[in-house]
């Protein structure tokens, strides 16, 4: 009648940090998702599954703490219970985000930001980059659900704002919703710049900002169409001259 080893109570040590942090951050983050104005999360987390995870680690913490006490043996099953909790928390979840995305929020706001660049960079022209809006809302339906939730409830979807006259991206946009695309156009209508309202990269909660990393906007910029270069053989000397033939006629030299 010993009590646990120095290996088991280090052993309960990591596991109950690692509950904490897992579980407890997860609970943290639910209940904070709920009054944010902004949250960069994809869906909040489950503060019922992890308060029933905290709560069993309480359990099985006062259960380590008795058989120290009464120095129960190296083999008292009561030791393995906040292991067994910690692989098993961890299974389930592995389990419920089979399917989810690897990305993190910043990085899908970024791809979608991405994406209508490509797309509206398509409609663009030699004269000018697409301006009306009834063009560009089709591009801003394709992209889904923003990456964001507004105290606590999912985004339901990208929206658009085109101004003119601009002189560079947008980089504050008071009172706009989170996944708003701010498509701001150039006087000479042959640029747009393209920044988003969501979040800064570092930032997992707080009022609506400018998509941005460090500090510096995320900025995706449309352009007007290159015209196409001149044929390369026109107007090269050699080309179509006659020269006199031996019957008086005219034929056309080859090009060299």
């Amino acid at each position: 009648m010993s009590g646990p080893s120095r290996k088991t109570l280090l052993t309960h040590v990591l596991c109950l940090g690692a509950l904490g942090w897992i579980y407890g951050g997860d609970l943290s983050d639910a209940l904070r998702a709920r009054t944010a104005e902004v949250s960069a999360l994809l869906t909040p987390p489950s503060a019922v599954r992890a308060s029933v995870v905290l709560g069993l680690a309480g359990v099985g913490l006062a259960v380590f703490v008795a058989g120290w006490l009464r120095k129960k043996p190296e083999g008292f099953k009561g030791y393995r219970l906040v292991p067994i909790l910690l692989v098993l928390a961890l299974f389930l979840d592995l389990v419920l985000a089979e399917g989810r995305t690897p990305l993190d929020p910043p990085e899908l706001a970024s791809v979608a930001l991405q994406r209508f660049q490509n797309e509206a960079q398509k409609l663009a022209t030699v004269e000018a980059v697409p301006t009306r809006s009834q063009v560009l809302q089709p591009l801003v339906d394709a992209l889904g659900t923003p990456p964001y939730l507004e105290r606590g409830t999912p985004v339901p979807a990208y929206t658009l704002q085109v101004r003119a006259d601009c002189e560079g991206p947008v980089r504050d946009a008071p009172g706009a919703r989170p996944g708003t695309l701010l498509y701001c156009v150039a006087r000479d209508g042959k640029q747009a710049w393209v920044t988003l309202v969501g979040l800064p990269a570092e930032v997992r909660f707080g009022a609506p900002a400018m998509l941005s990393h460090r500090g510096e906007p995320r900025v995706a910029v449309v352009r007007a169409q290159l015209p196409p270069e001149p044929d390369e053989t026109e107007g090269v000397p050699g080309i179509d001259l006659e020269i006199p033939t031996v019957d008086g006629g005219a034929a056309a030299a080859p090009s060299p």
